[in-house]
């Protein structure tokens, strides 16, 4: 799975002289977690976060025994973006982009051709894919043999994500397309796939 199959597109982004209340508007809006930051080209030059918008942005309430502070100066998307942001293209393999995430414990990637963005990945894109019903996983992995080596020839079934094949016909090269085909479907976990006759005599 590549993260052009999970990206949101076409992206919402703003630009680095946009206001950071604009911003944090469109993020509860629409309850993203982060906006790609754009320059005048749409060029990828930062992301804004909802941990940026609120870091040190929030009065103290003066009524708490605490000394007052005042909240940080930053008022535009500029002020308070971290960039240069880390992107990954369309064909990035979905497990490298989870890592990435996972690695600099960030929530959303953009995606990007070249430097222009095209889409976004969040963790919550990726977590959605995996809770996709087992049934219209096995659906769509079907659909996908059916088109590589023709219908009535696969039986697949899914159980929490974990895909198994069976086929008619005894050929490695083709199990081991079916397989890789599977691994491509948004919600597979693993896969693996056997021979029918085989299946059979156990």
């Amino acid at each position: 799975m590549r993260a052009r199959d999970l990206m949101t597109a076409p992206v919402l982004t703003v630009h680095p002289w946009t206001s950071a209340k604009e911003a944090a508007e469109l993020l509860s809006t629409h309850r993203f977690t982060a906006l790609p930051v754009v320059d005048a080209d749409d060029e990828l030059v930062g992301i804004v976060t909802e941990a940026d918008l609120i870091r040190g942005r929030v009065p103290a309430d003066p009524r708490t025994t605490h000394e007052p502070r005042e909240s940080a100066a930053g008022t535009t998307v500029g002020d308070l973006m971290t960039s240069p942001a880390t992107a990954m293209s369309s064909g990035t393999d979905v497990a490298d982009l989870c890592q990435a995430l996972v690695d600099a414990r960030i929530r959303a990637m953009p995606i990007v051709d070249g430097a222009a963005v095209v889409g976004i990945v969040t963790r919550g894109d990726v977590v959605r894919v995996l809770a996709r019903e087992d049934t219209d996983i096995a659906r769509d992995v079907r659909h996908r043999l059916e088109v590589y080596g023709g219908g009535g020839r696969w039986h697949v079934d899914v159980h929490d994500g974990f895909a198994h094949i069976t086929d008619q016909f005894d050929d490695d090269t083709d199990r081991h397309v079916a397989r890789l085909l599977a691994l491509a479907v948004p919600g597979v976990v693993a896969a693996d796939t056997a021979y029918a006759g085989e299946e059979q005599t156990r």
